[in-house]
């Protein structure tokens, strides 16, 4: 997408500046200059998409997503725009394998996972999923309690002993809603989602500044200044409101460091505390390209009968790469690794490159040699966002006795200042896209009812 012309000397000034273009500060802008208002996007990497980033350059057929890949159900702020431009979608399919007592084999323990998570309630005190766990299954078998652990560390990238039961119960009731139990993948992968966003920006003339790295918002009721840097230029911009939509990492970070905002005067008590909160949770994902599907013709061990052709995903307690997945139903050659919480720091540390240590451990859970593996595979992607400075990690998620923290995140303040983004989604939709998209529009209908009363004073 081409960015406008211009110096920020001849365009510095806008109704409304959006800091952040991925999918909550694409959607806010398009929708806030639908309503009449100019509005300037300031992003800080040379791309727009933040946290969605898919890899379509590389001469193969396929996308190669290193961010956000899976539709969580079928929310209406994803599933209406790819119906109404005629984007397929495909439902994730196949077979789940787990590797267990040195062998795989296939699942059986979700049933007994659920029947966990089903006995979590938000009517008393809240507590950890850990401490929950103690409390409520004491006789649950160990392994049965090891997958639900591990099943909420790596669906959420959280860590179990912080993680909030009653915020985990909400965002259960929320995915029961667009049937949250489904997946989906878009036809090109969330690039194809992108566009779309791209499109309506465009359309409607928002002003789009990459390379800008916000340093400081100086802020009073009704006007701010920004302080940015493009390149190796400083630079100021002026609005009456700004929409920040920037990742919470970004916010919990402290001056000085890379990526850190500075909001002049401090952001109010209510804001800070929402931010201590919450926690960025952390991911290392990695996706191998293989130059052909060899899993198609391996039979898992001991089972002549049956093949891993229709593998879909594969699970296993193994400490660096726990989850992998194919594109199922899709026949491309590529498996994702997921390493969450734990093994994602464990890998932050470890000696060998993280492609080594994917293609490693997927070999000894498919039985295939190290030798055997590096010959078929074609490439490895991986993009670390603990160590992106402008995203300090994958996802958020609330802790324990802070269930309410998304809601204050979200709240203006004093009707100059906006937040949107998926750690300041209020619909239980935390840590997806459509959850960020919710957010952008719940951010916009509070824009245009505060511009409307100014107006009217």
């Amino acid at each position: 997408m081409s960015v406008r012309k211009g110096t920020f000397a001849e365009q510095d000034r806008a109704d409304v500046i959006v800091i952040g273009a991925g999918a909550a500060g694409l959607v806010a802008s398009a929708e806030l200059a639908a309503e009449g208002l100019s509005v300037i996007i300031l992003e800080a990497r040379d791309r727009v998409g933040g946290r969605i980033y898919t890899l379509k350059d590389l001469g193969q057929q396929f996308p190669i997503e290193l961010g956000a890949e899976f539709i969580h159900g079928r929310p209406r702020e994803i599933m209406d725009a790819l119906r109404q431009n005629k984007i397929p979608v495909s439902e994730v399919d196949g077979d789940n394998w787990c590797f267990q007592d040195a062998r795989l084999a296939s699942c059986d323990y979700f049933s007994e996972v659920d029947e966990i998570l089903q006995r979590m309630n938000d009517d008393g005190p809240d507590e950890s999923f850990a401490s929950f766990l103690r409390r409520c299954c004491p006789d649950a078998p160990a392994e049965v309690k090891k997958h639900a652990l591990s099943y909420v560390a790596g669906f959420n990238a959280a860590d179990p002993a912080q993680v909030s039961v009653r915020w985990l119960v909400r965002q259960m009731r929320a995915e029961e809603k667009i049937e949250g139990d489904r997946a989906f993948r878009a036809r090109g992968g969330y690039q194809a989602f992108l566009e779309l966003l791209q499109q309506r920006v465009a359309k409607v003339g928002v002003r789009i500044r990459t390379n800008t790295v916000v340093r400081r918002v100086a802020w009073g009721p009704g006007k701010t200044s920004i302080d940015a840097v493009c390149g190796e230029r400083a630079v100021s911009l002026h609005a009456s409101r700004v929409l920040v939509t920037v990742p919470l990492g970004v916010l919990q970070a402290q001056p000085g460091e890379p990526g850190a905002i500075e909001f002049s005067p401090a952001l109010p008590k209510e804001k800070l505390d929402s931010l201590a909160g919450m926690e960025m949770g952390k991911v290392l994902r990695v996706v191998l390209h293989f130059r052909e599907r060899f899993w198609d013709r391996l039979h898992p061990h001991g089972n002549t009968k049956k093949k891993l052709d229709r593998m879909s995903f594969l699970f296993s307690q193994d400490e660096w790469f726990p989850t992998w997945w194919t594109a199922m139903p899709d026949q491309f050659p590529i498996i994702t690794g997921w390493a969450p919480w734990q093994c994602a720091e464990r890998l932050e540390s470890d000696d060998l490159p993280v492609g080594t240590r994917a293609l490693q451990t997927l070999g000894n859970l498919l039985g295939v040699g190290i030798t055997e593996m590096d010959c078929l595979l074609e490439s490895a992607y991986f993009h670390n966002w603990q160590a992106d400075p402008f995203s300090r990690g994958a996802y958020s998620y609330v802790k324990a006795g802070a269930v309410d923290a998304p809601q204050a995140l979200g709240r203006p303040v004093e009707d100059t200042l906006f937040f949107a983004g998926e750690a300041a989604d209020v619909t239980g939709n935390n840590g997806t896209v459509h959850g960020a998209i919710a957010s952008a529009r719940r951010a916009v209908a509070e824009i245009t009812k505060s511009g409307r009363a100014s107006a009217a004073d």
